[in-house]
């Protein structure tokens, strides 16, 4: 065999091969091309235990760049790794790992398996101390059917300790969440936000002090948004939440959106707190809020029931310490169902999620279990996400770790997770974590649609296509929900594809492809991708406001449901004679029974009362003069034009037609 071909296989120059020789008993000069086949595999065989001797390095070197043991950083390495992984698991540039092992003689890719012997070696090198990964090192990793309450069974009850609660946020558009939120933080989060609802899912933390004990009490508010849009981001809102805020306008009452809210606090089986908004304003009326209240069957404590019930002003920023001290209450009153060890497996939720164009994939969880560390490694349904390299807390200050009920924010996701989503962390990787490449699908953060194969009836069927482009995660599920609300029996809404960020260039050729239109909700448009659209004469539209994509895409339905007909009889005439007849056209003679017959209008043949045809009554004429129209007992002749084959004693039944628009509202 070649020493050029064995050099190959082995991953390693040539050079470095004809040094291996003399250390494995081989004696083979530099000058040689070829080498005895049995020698050649016999290398092959072996090669496991001969690459230790090439990489080794002479004990006068070893004895110069060793540090101290208990200065290296300590890596624990699988038995099986790819080099991708092992990048990751040193916290090193890919390049510069992939250069380190081309220093050593191993020529391989990012997705290659290299085994311990060698990654320990290499770690070595990049200034770590390896050691071999025990089975018991593998921490807990969550199933897909796992929830915190699962993960909580697991842990030692006796190190289980109260967290601070969780507070979910609920109520009807513009009835005052976010003020709420925005007068117990004393911060303005109001002003940027579009249309006066809040578009995304955030997370918040405050400190409460106790007056009477002077205690600081840690308290976390999750604000969801209140339109009809996000009820499946407001539901997963309340799963992870210990009580609710509902929130009543004072002036407006219980609206749609509030019934809503209580369904899914009582489907949570979430402690309920009525926040009683807007006290200050000209039509407050508190016991009209509180009857409605108990028509829903909430009653408030004051009426003989158990629903409490704060009347506020966020405006004016009255009773916000009463309803923080009826939280802190409730929150006592249930702290043996609110409990977590800060010591155990770090679990956390999902509850915001985007891509930014700095940071990349980013995502706001909340630690239900455990500790966060800056550096953890993070797994979804043992599946590798990312790696902790920065967090910031509700202030957007770094931090270290976070601690259970504390929201932070993640970079270093390696692609965008879903909202409601439980992640796991890990300090080392074990080998029981699937690769991304192997991930699941619904957590990439974009997706392309791949249609099913459709009847020949569905394909016929009209269709509104989208090309979706949304800032976070948060909107893309909720605007993907609302339109399926939407679809009707007649006309279907097909999104071509859903991904996160800015309109691209191959956004724009998958639209013109598939005939679909791209919206964009809260994203921007580059000049150059915006003049290819113009070129392809694709549509672009923009949006800032959930509601008026929504409208729109309603309109583009409602034009493609087809109208309803109306069919009126105007008159019947019995034929009594056929003059005439070719493919097209008949002769005839008739005798109008009920009604009246004009010129140009449409008539359906029919013969012993069931119909077979239809044509159109091109001329007129009594006598042989040309008339605009018979009358009822009339004779007259007709010129019908159809491909129907008329009959004597056949009945022409004339008839008119309006056509009636119909909407998505007047046809459920």
């Amino acid at each position: 065999m070649n020493i050029s071909e064995l050099s190959r296989k082995l991953k390693i120059t040539s050079n470095q091969l004809y040094d291996l020789f003399p250390q494995i008993g081989i004696d083979v000069g530099r000058r040689a091309i070829k080498i005895d086949d049995k020698v050649a595999h016999k290398i092959l065989k072996n090669w496991s235990e001969y690459r230790l001797l090439l990489f080794k390095k002479p004990a006068e070197e070893e004895k110069k760049d060793d540090a101290p043991e208990a200065e290296k950083p300590s890596v624990s390495i699988p038995s099986v790794i790819t080099v991708r992984d092992f990048a990751v698991l040193l916290n090193l540039p890919v390049t510069k790992l992939l250069a380190t092992l081309m220093n050593n003689g191993i020529l391989t890719a990012l997705n290659e398996k290299i085994d311990y012997e060698t990654a320990s070696i290499i770690a070595e090198d990049l200034g770590y101390r390896p050691r071999h990964q025990t089975t018991q090192e593998a921490d807990n990793t969550l199933a897909p059917s796992d929830t915190i309450k699962d993960v909580l069974d697991r842990e030692d009850q006796s190190t289980l300790v109260p967290r601070p609660p969780v507070v979910v946020v609920m109520g009807h558009v513009d009835h005052g969440k976010t003020s709420i939120l925005d007068a117990i933080r004393k911060t303005n989060v109001i002003a940027g936000e579009a249309g006066g609802i809040t578009q995304h899912i955030g997370a918040y933390q405050i400190v409460r002090k106790i007056d009477s004990t002077g205690e600081d009490r840690l308290i976390t508010f999750i604000d969801t948004p209140g339109h009809e849009a996000f009820t499946t981001m407001r539901s997963r809102g309340a799963k992870i939440a210990d009580i609710a805020i509902l929130v009543v306008a004072a002036d407006d009452g219980i609206k749609p959106q509030t019934t809503e809210a209580i369904k899914i606090i009582r489907a949570a089986a979430l402690p309920l707190v009525v926040a009683i908004n807007k006290i200050d304003k000209n039509g407050a009326d508190i016991d009209r809020v509180k009857r409605e209240l108990s028509d829903t069957g909430l009653i408030p404590e004051d009426w003989g029931g158990s629903t409490v019930c704060v009347p506020i002003s966020a405006k004016q920023h009255i009773g916000i310490d009463d309803l923080l001290d009826v939280l802190l209450i409730v929150a006592d009153m249930e702290k043996d169902n609110r409990v977590a060890n800060p010591a155990g497996a770090c679990v956390a939720t999902v509850i915001e999620s985007h891509i930014d164009k700095n940071e990349g994939p980013v995502a706001t969880i909340l630690v239900q279990n455990g500790t966060l560390r800056q550096n953890d490694f993070l797994l979804l349904d043992s599946t590798l996400y990312g790696k902790v390299r920065h967090m910031r807390d509700a202030q957007g200050k770094s931090v270290a770790q976070a601690l259970p009920s504390q929201p932070v924010k993640i970079i270093g996701f390696k692609r965008a997770p879903v909202i409601g989503d439980m992640v796991s962390a890990r300090q080392v990787l074990g080998s029981d974590v699937v690769r991304m490449e192997k991930s699941r699908g619904h957590g990439a953060g974009s997706s392309v649609i791949t249609a099913p194969k459709l009847s020949e009836k569905e394909q016929k069927r009209p269709s509104v296509n989208l090309v979706l482009k949304t800032d976070t995660l948060g909107s893309l599920e909720a605007i993907a929900a609302s339109l399926q609300k939407i679809e009707h029996p007649e006309v279907k809404i097909k999104i071509i594809s859903k991904e996160l960020g800015a309109i691209t260039t191959a956004d724009v050729l998958r639209a013109e492809a598939t005939h679909a239109m791209i919206a964009g909700f809260q994203v921007s448009l580059p000049v150059q991708v915006a003049d290819i659209a113009s070129e392809k004469k694709v549509e672009i539209i923009l949006y800032r406001i959930i509601y008026e994509l929504l409208d729109d895409v309603r309109e583009r339905v409602e034009k493609l449901i087809a109208p309803e007909v109306q069919r009126t009889t105007v008159g019947q005439a019995r034929v009594l004679k056929v003059f005439r007849s070719d493919e097209k056209t008949t002769i005839l003679g008739a005798v109008v029974q009920t009604g009246n017959f004009e010129k140009g209008a449409r008539a359906t043949v029919l013969r012993n009362g069931e119909p077979i045809g239809d044509g159109i009554i091109a001329s007129i004429q009594s006598g042989k003069i040309e008339i605009p129209s018979a009358q009822s007992g009339q004779e007259c002749g007709m010129l019908f034009e159809g491909k129907i084959g008329i009959a004597e004693q056949d009945t022409l039944e004339a008839f008119t037609e309006k056509k009636i628009k119909r909407t998505l509202e007047n046809d459920v």
